[in-house]
């Protein structure tokens, strides 16, 4: 027996998932930051059991090790070093 569903649709639905939980991320922020991290969790979950790589423009979002979302000057320090793009995030360091 065969899955239902071609790879290439799995995939394609994985990445709006992705995106579509990042945009709930940003907008529940200002209320309820706990729900934005569980946003970026269920997002990182989707892309490493579809084995989707995360579009570099969100990945700049999250903290790699705590998976919180990041908000400049909020959550995250922003700095710019040697022309590299620095983000530290202020909850784990």
């Amino acid at each position: 027996m065969s899955r239902k569903g071609s790879h290439s649709d799995r995939k394609n639905i994985a990445k709006e998932r992705i995106s579509i939980l990042f945009s709930q991320a940003e907008s529940f922020f200002s209320w309820n930051q706990e729900y934005s991290h569980h946003c970026v969790r269920s997002a990182r979950l989707i892309a490493m059991k579809e084995r989707v790589r995360i579009p570099l423009r969100l990945k700049r979002r999250y903290c790699r090790r705590c998976n919180s979302y990041l908000v400049p000057g909020v959550t995250g320090r922003v700095r710019i070093y040697r022309g590299r793009v620095i983000i530290t995030c202020l909850n784990c360091g």
